[in-house]
């Protein structure tokens, strides 16, 4: 078990001395938290005062900015660690911006002092012109901050008697809304339109293209925060923490999203694919886009783009509106939903108006895709350099690296992309300019590769049965490039002419206009007309990063997308250095059930960029246990040296004796609790867990929740119970809820089960309720199991993943190779597998325990958690006050105890 602690704080030394009484297996591990002697702080404002535990956290933040290094902070639910982050970061913000301003002050009175040497005049005019060169940008920078200083001072105090538009016209020309959605609708679906909009435009040579943006005059920038969290509920409830502290009136805060959560414009989010909304979106921003629609339309939308440099087709896109607009939450802190609402309110695009606001903003707060993708992040107009980054709820940071940057294509998108395209050739192949015709042949060429190799071809129908036995195979990316014969096309030049020419949107519109249908060569056995409106229902904000396995969607799932720019994103994928990725080939009955995702083994490769450029970055986290995957996946591999970084972790606030951690080996008959896979769904097992559950059923006051290792066990445990009788024993004493498998039912159940344990607190005959879950489902990360809801924590067996999952086996044995073995003696990709079973538990035990006054049991049933190797894994919280016992009976007994004392 490690113990990381503070060593200038004399308590934490005693606490550990105290904790080391535990047993042999606890190693107390020092982390020295400055280098030299203790630095001193500045006073931390707070909304109220802080633990002790909130101190050391913002004062060993505060320092860890301050010395430039990356850390791994973690600080356990409960204990305030979002305000400890604004807090600290933000104090540490202002006061650069004070030593910067004095810096600066110092550098202007330079220019009375300066001095000239008669021995030396050539010399000395040299050195004067660089000092007084010094003093001119000095003066200037200086300015830039007192003119920007004085702008958000005067905003602040014009906000709120001034509009934010003047709506009068906008009005006008929303009268007849209906009118008005119904003619954008079919200008933008491509009727009556010319083909000019479709055709691409001459592509110049790879020689003669130049560099775009390259004349721009850079801007002055300020050093600011950029804050990632993993969901846009989360990023929210960071923002209303931020209106929660001391510097909600003195922080410029901008929240960033996807068009998908932030735009408000109906014609383009009936989309509902990312990718599709994307380019509908950038497509109305194109100048030439008003010129080509019908004369009623431009009329219509002339009032609202009066103003407007950039005179695009979409309504809420008006110039001047977007900037006032992003000046109002500039200076009002605001999350996502309160953005929508005052862009529909004032009918101003509220995508571009945060975007706009990032230069100028202090606090940027932005999902994860956003920042860890780079393309996303140059779009954005995130720069990195000399700036912080604080990412939370880091716990699964690497998964979403590899997550974001692999990428899946199915069968069916690959036939859908070739036709489209193939017709599309067909329909202005001798209206294309030369350079055209032979990027599309080679792409062509591509798409028909990839179907081949998926045992397909291009003149049949994808649902035709191919034959032969299904199977999976993994190739390294050079491999693969020469199995499918491409390895002679130069993929950096397709991706950037894909880019340039904007092919995907010229082939959505294509289709979008004459209908296009997925056809043979002959022309006939129509397959599915391909008309996208629909995307996978399981991709995330990054195309399709996040589908598991193709086999698994239904028909309906694998057809629906934006075959070109899932087709397209894979060979992105495919560019990356040969060593960090691997291809895996699933070939099933058809084509359309088939097919090809990258998977990214190396996350630090993705992550580089971020720890070189910026001046600190921050990973935070309620339970980042084991933090070994963050220094030897992440961190060392992108070039960080370890002296730069810092480990810190914090206790809970709540006093030692409202926490108990049994780790339990045996049930109430003497049985082993043994849940390893071979063993988990025998009849002796699954009856001795009900024992367990059973007994302290009866003691347990308020909620249990109990966690299973996934739904099918869940389910065959649940089955044998109700045979066996167990259930009806349960439902005697707890009303029983279970985890549902779609999200949508997942608030209902949580409510009920909520409201079941209410109402038995004014009834003495029930005794509350018990919750089976799951760990990874829906309910082991961000529900609040506080009080009542959670008295007991059960964690059946360990969550192992699946060995036999060729994903796995190929990331472990890559790790195999590239890494050392631990100092116990176990391989790289053995501790990786361990490690993810840890991450998973951590979160689902970190459910229960959310406030300094809230007591909880955490209940490990299987006899491996006695292991040091699982135990040391577990938070220090939680570990430090870990008991095991070798007899159900002392548990129970040990159980009884807690709760009867809590009661009195």
């Amino acid at each position: 078990m490690y113990i990381y602690f503070i060593r200038e704080e004399k308590r934490s030394l005693l606490w550990c001395k105290q904790v080391a009484r535990i047993g042999s297996s606890v190693r107390i591990l020092y982390f020295e938290i400055m280098n030299g002697p203790a630095k001193s702080t500045p006073k931390f404002p707070f909304p109220f005062t802080p633990y002790d535990v909130q101190l050391e956290f913002m004062s060993k933040l505060y320092n860890t900015l301050e010395d430039g290094k990356i850390g791994i902070f973690e600080s356990p639910t409960g204990t305030g660690k979002s305000l400890s982050l604004i807090c600290g970061a933000v104090t540490w913000l202002k006061e650069h911006e004070k030593k910067k301003k004095e810096e600066l002050q110092n550098e202007i009175n330079l220019e009375d002092n300066v001095k000239e040497d008669e021995s030396d005049w050539f010399a000395s005019f040299a050195k004067k012109k660089e000092q007084m060169d010094k003093v001119r940008e000095a003066k200037s920078e200086m300015e830039y901050i007192e003119k920007r200083e004085k702008r958000f001072k005067e905003l602040k105090q014009q906000i709120k008697r001034k509009r934010v538009v003047n709506n009068s016209e906008f009005d006008e020309l929303f009268k007849n809304s209906k009118h008005l959605k119904e003619t954008v609708d079919n200008d933008l679906s491509g009727k009556d339109n010319e083909d000019v909009d479709i055709l691409l435009a001459d592509y110049a040579s790879d020689d003669e293209s130049r560099e775009e943006n390259g004349e721009e005059e850079e801007e002055r920038d300020n050093v600011k925060i950029y804050y990632c969290s993993r969901t846009h509920s989360q990023l929210s409830q960071f923002v209303r923490e931020v209106r929660r502290s001391p510097y909600a009136s003195d922080i410029r805060v901008i929240s960033l999203g996807s068009r998908q959560n932030l735009c408000i414009n109906e014609a383009v989010l009936k989309m509902k694919s990312l990718s599709l909304i994307n380019e509908k979106c950038l497509d109305m921003q194109k100048n030439k886009k008003s010129a080509r629609m019908s004369k009623e339309v431009k009329n219509l939308l002339k009032a609202s783009n009066a103003n407007s440099k950039n005179r695009g087709s979409c309504p809420y896109y008006r110039h001047v509106a977007v900037e006032e607009m992003r000046d109002r939450m500039l200076v009002e802190v605001a999350d996502i939903e309160e953005i929508v609402e005052m862009g529909k309110r004032h009918r101003v695009c509220p995508y571009y108006s945060s975007r706009h606001g990032v230069s100028e903003a202090e606090l940027v707060v932005l999902p994860y895709n956003m920042l860890l993708h780079k393309q996303t992040r140059l779009a954005c107009g995130i720069k990195l350099k000399g700036n912080i980054v604080i990412i939370d709820e880091a716990h699964n940071l690497l998964e979403t690296i590899n997550n974001i940057h692999s990428s899946v294509v199915s069968g069916a998108h690959l036939a859908n992309a070739y036709s489209q395209l193939h017709q599309y050739f067909q329909r202005f192949k001798s209206r294309l300019h030369a350079k055209n015709l032979m990027y599309v042949k080679q792409i062509l060429f591509i798409l028909s590769a990839f179907i081949k190799h998926l045992g397909g071809n291009v003149d049949t129908v994808p649902t035709d049965i191919l034959g032969g036995e299904s199977q999976t195979n993994i190739y390294s990316h050079v491999d693969f490039l020469s199995l499918t014969q491409i390895d002679n096309i130069n993929l950096f030049k397709i991706l950037k002419y894909c880019e340039v020419s904007q092919i995907s949107q010229k082939l959505h519109s294509f289709v979008g206009k004459y209908q296009v249908t997925i056809q043979t060569k002959q022309e006939s056995n129509v397959y599915v007309q391909s008309s996208i409106t629909n995307f996978l229902s399981k991709v995330s904000n990054k195309g399709s990063a996040e589908v598991n396995a193709t086999q698994n969607l239904s028909d309906d799932q694998i057809l629906s997308g934006s075959p070109f720019v899932l087709f397209q994103e894979f060979l992105r994928a495919l560019t990356n250095p040969s060593n960090d990725g691997r291809v895996l080939s699933i070939k099933q009955e058809n084509l359309q059930k088939s097919s090809l995702k990258f998977l990214l083994l190396n996350p630090a490769l993705q992550f580089q960029d971020i720890v070189s450029e910026c001046k600190s970055v921050i990973v935070a986290g309620g339970t980042m246990q084991p933090t070994s995957d963050f220094v030897e996946q992440l961190f060392v591999p992108a070039g960080t040296n370890v002296n730069r970084l810092v480990h810190f972790s914090c206790g809970h606030v709540i006093p030692p004796e409202n926490l108990l951690g049994i780790a339990l080996s045996q049930g109430p008959t003497g049985k082993p609790l043994d849940f390893t896979f071979q063993s988990r769904e025998s009849v002796d097992v699954m009856d001795e867990l009900g024992r367990v559950i059973t007994n302290i059923s009866s003691i347990v006051p308020g909620g249990i929740v109990c966690f299973f290792p996934s739904y099918d066990y869940e389910q065959k445990v649940y089955s044998h119970w109700d045979k066996t009788g167990f259930i009806f024993k349960l439902n005697v004493k707890k009303k029983i809820f279970r985890e549902p498998k779609k999200s949508s039912l997942v608030d209902q159940v949580l409510a009920d089960y909520s409201r079941s344990i209410s109402q038995s607190k004014n009834n003495s005959s029930s005794g509350g309720s018990i919750l089976f879950s799951v760990v990874g489902g829906k309910m082991s990360e961000g529900i609040n199991f506080s009080d009542d809801l959670g008295r007991c924590i059960v964690m059946v067996g360990l969550p192992y993943p699946n060995i036999n999952s060729p994903e796995l086996k190929e990331k472990m044995n890559y790790l195999n190779t590239i890494a050392p073995k631990a100092k116990d003696g176990r391989l790289p990709g053995q501790v990786y597998y361990e490690n993810i079973c840890m991450k998973a538990v951590n979160q689902s035990i970190g459910r229960a325990i959310r406030h300094k006054d809230d007591y909880a049991i955490i209940l490990l049933l299987d006899g491996r958690y006695l292991r040091p190797s699982v135990t040391s894994a577990l938070p220090m919280w939680i570990s430090s006050r870990l008991t095991s016992y070798p007899k159900f009976n002392q548990a129970f007994s040990a159980m009884r105890q807690f709760y009867a004392d809590k009661n009195n």
